[in-house]
């Protein structure tokens, strides 16, 4: 039966973590043009995937604003709409026409 590995410990840093050095490719004896290409590749891909999240939170950032000025429109239109009287207004004068053509029939007909 295989022994279970030392449990992991916070608390207790037994020595310090290592860092990976930043080597040139170019520079480096022992390398194989095979190597350094795909070094080369690796770190085309990191560049890559740094410019997406970058990309990707702008993106985030310019819908969210977007959606806000959207919003911020449909709602102020509704509470403009809301605060008109026109219509109130247009009926009063419709009432009050009617009333007067009503009159004028009534003193034509005596």
């Amino acid at each position: 039966e295989p022994a279970s590995p030392a449990p992991f410990r916070l608390d207790a840093p037994s020595r310090p973590a290592a860092f990976a050095r930043r080597i040139d490719p170019v520079r480096e004896p022992g390398l194989s043009s095979e190597q350094r290409l795909f070094m080369a590749q690796v770190e085309r891909a990191q560049r890559q995937r740094a410019l997406q999240r970058r990309l990707r939170s702008r993106n985030a950032l310019l819908a969210l604003g977007i959606g806000a000025v959207a919003f911020g429109i449909y709602g102020y239109t509704f509470y403009s709409v809301s605060q008109e009287r026109f219509l109130d207004d247009l009926e009063q004068e419709a009432e009050a026409a009617r009333a007067r053509a009503q009159a004028r029939a009534e003193s034509a007909a005596s």
